[in-house]
């Protein structure tokens, strides 16, 4: 095991290797006062909102009832304020961030990996996109934000380091996908890849995917992953501790992915070590 993740630190720093980032990862945080599952987050809004019994504990139904019978402002304001805290990045998202990695997927809302991103590339040159609600942006997709968290005067391209957020971040604008309405749009597009910046396409082209802090046991989750990671490489790895669900397992074998069956704690460890050259550059 040792050898194998030698080896992916050496692919993460020749840029051959993106690092694709679930919920997950806050078990690397201390003192993690965001949500950091999807039931933690539905709790959360449900404890503000009262919803019907039925969709309490399914996320995007339950932001769908507060958007149809509150409004789209009243979802937001509760992911502001339940993202709004920043928990200090771990070891791995640090080394990540200082790696040769060209690109970051980030797939939760809150801002650690951004974070992460800020200490170790002061000096800018990077950038941030996020995916769009078509409900507040009917007809764009994503929004492309420069290191300093402004609109880009000019647009990322394939030699621009890129963090890319597919459903939304807290920083810098409040952009969330959560709702059914927002996941319904992006899905019908998805498989002609509308939803996903050329930007991103280009930089997947024969890169392999980590996964990390992600579980595969639903179908979005499984969407979005089979989506971004089409026509990269065929060689992929997904950190899985837990024995994986009949369709985790499937979608893994589908798409090529190795699973590493230790805990995310370990793994991101020896992975950190490993990088650390890059870190300490």
């Amino acid at each position: 095991m040792s050898d194998l993740i030698a080896d992916i630190a050496r692919q993460l720093d020749a840029g051959g290797v993106i690092p694709y980032l679930g919920s997950g990862m806050l078990s690397l945080c201390d003192d993690v006062t965001v949500p950091a599952t999807p039931a933690a987050l539905v709790a959360l809004m449900t404890a503000k909102v009262s919803v019907p019994h039925k969709i309490r504990a399914k996320l995007t139904q339950a932001a769908q009832f507060i958007e149809n019978f509150k409004h789209r402002k009243s979802v937001v304001m509760i992911m502001d304020e339940a993202f709004a805290p920043v928990p200090a990045p771990s070891p791995l998202h640090r080394a990540l961030a200082a790696s040769g990695a060209t690109l970051w997927v980030d797939t939760w809302y809150d801002d650690t990996m951004l974070a992460a991103l800020k200490a170790a590339r002061p000096q800018g040159g990077w950038h941030q996109l996020q995916g769009l609600s078509q409900s507040e942006h009917f007809g764009q997709w994503t929004a492309d934000y420069d290191a300093e968290g402004h609109i880009a005067d000019t647009p990322a391209n394939a030699a621009t380091p890129l963090l890319y957020r597919p459903i939304g971040g807290r920083s810098p604008a409040s952009n969330y996908l959560v709702s059914d309405s927002d996941y319904v749009e992006v899905l019908t597009e998805i498989d002609i890849q509308t939803p996903i910046p050329a930007v991103v396409q280009e930089l997947r082209k024969g890169k392999g995917f980590l996964f990390l802090g992600c579980r595969f046991d639903d179908q979005l989750t499984r969407s979005f992953a089979r989506q971004i990671m089409k026509r990269s490489s065929d060689t992929h790895w997904a950190v899985l501790p837990d024995e994986p669900t009949r369709m985790e397992a499937r979608f893994l074998e589908e798409q090529g992915i190795t699973r590493i069956a230790m805990p995310l704690s370990g793994f991101g460890a020896a992975l950190a070590d490993a990088l650390q050259p890059a870190l300490a550059g």
